[in-house]
């Protein structure tokens, strides 16, 4: 049973990093808007 409970200890210290995803998402999101914008004006110039 000892076995059980390690399990559930650790599956309670796992950190949620749902929250550092979408920011990491969003944060390449904005790069790739940034990066785009930047190649259309040299385009266009």
């Amino acid at each position: 049973m000892r076995i059980q409970e390690d399990k559930k200890a650790s599956e309670k210290d796992k950190p949620d990093l749902k929250g550092t995803f979408v920011s990491v998402m969003l944060l390449g999101v904005f790069i790739i808007i940034t990066w785009v914008g930047a190649f259309a004006l040299f385009i266009s110039r």
